[in-house]
């Protein structure tokens, strides 16, 4: 969460730790080997980062804290990896913010996110687009992805 949140215990933490970390991970691996991939140990690690954090993560720093001693990867490594999490719909790329969150719904929808402009927190919902969808097909344009993004205040810093 961003420092500059001073309520940060009114906040609800959304990192994965323990049991429920290796259930996604499991998760994750289960469903590569259904659509015939491969969950590297970089793929492995980045994706491990992205779940165990509270906010959304830069590159920059998932390559910092890649090495479990420490040592960071090579930039390449960290994005490639993200590149396949983000295919995969394992993750989200949130534009405005230049960084990544972890899917926390089920992949292959539009990402959409509300996003506090205190704390930073990135909530995932998914949108109601089938009326922007349509007008979009009627003109015979194909949607690959979609993004929404919208930056408020959370109801934690809305009360903090």
């Amino acid at each position: 969460m961003a420092d500059t949140c001073g309520h940060h215990e009114h906040h609800t933490h959304h990192g994965l730790h323990g049991a429920a970390l290796g259930q996604a991970l499991a998760a994750a691996e289960a469903r590569c080997v259904e659509e015939q991939e491969k969950l590297t140990a970089p793929r492995r690690r980045v994706l491990e980062l992205l779940l165990a954090s509270d906010a959304p993560q830069k590159a920059y720093d998932l390559i910092a804290a890649f090495g479990a001693g420490g040592e960071s990867a090579k930039p390449p490594t960290v994005y490639r990896a993200l590149e396949f999490l983000e295919r995969l719909g394992f993750a989200h790329r949130i534009e405005s913010l230049n960084a990544y969150v972890p899917c926390r719904l089920s992949g292959g929808h539009a990402a959409a996110f509300l996003i506090c402009d205190c704390c930073g927190e990135a909530a995932e919902f998914v949108p109601d687009l089938g009326a922007q969808v349509a007008a979009a097909e009627a003109t015979g344009y194909a949607i690959r992805a979609i993004t929404l993004e919208a930056r408020g205040l959370c109801a934690a810093c809305r009360a903090g």
